[in-house]
């Protein structure tokens, strides 16, 4: 796709809420939560999946609530999220409460992944390496300039 042209001042006036909402809701809301919808998924449980595959054991109920819900906009009941993804049979709980996902979870987390992928590679077009770089960290420091954190997820 060609975009226009514009000079420098005029680029530098734009308002960074409308462009950074614009490419929220085409990655996150149009791409995103579509693809994963494919798998009967919301973006919860695919942040779920991701930290369970991550650090199989390493979460429960009370730390993966607390390490996801900065990320939420989505007012989530995230009990109802582990539940449906341990009567999936995609998680179990062990006796401590610990999470680790199953075979059917990974193979399920992979079949979203893969969709998403083609999302991020649609949204990378045209765009270099060092531009995005460059972009990610002018982001971060806004975020860190208006009291956010703009250090990368751990």
């Amino acid at each position: 796709m060609t975009i226009k042209t514009y000079e420098p001042q005029i680029i530098a006036a734009q308002p960074i809420g409308a462009w950074t909402g614009e490419v929220y809701r085409r990655v996150v809301v149009e791409g995103l939560r579509k693809q994963l919808a494919v798998e009967g998924l919301t973006q919860p449980h695919w942040w779920t999946l991701n930290h369970a595959a991550g650090r199989p054991g390493g979460w429960t109920r009370t730390t993966l609530i607390e390490r996801l819900t900065p990320y939420d906009d989505q007012d989530t009941a995230f009990d109802a999220v582990f539940d449906d993804l341990i009567t999936r049979g995609w998680l179990t709980e062990d006796a401590a409460g610990a999470f680790t996902l199953t075979a059917e979870g990974e193979a399920g987390r992979l079949r979203a992944r893969e969709r998403n992928l083609k999302i991020n590679e649609r949204a990378h077009e045209g765009i270099d390496t060092d531009e995005f770089v460059t972009t990610i960290n002018v982001l971060r420091r806004m975020a860190a300039n208006l009291g956010g954190n703009g250090n990368l997820p751990d």
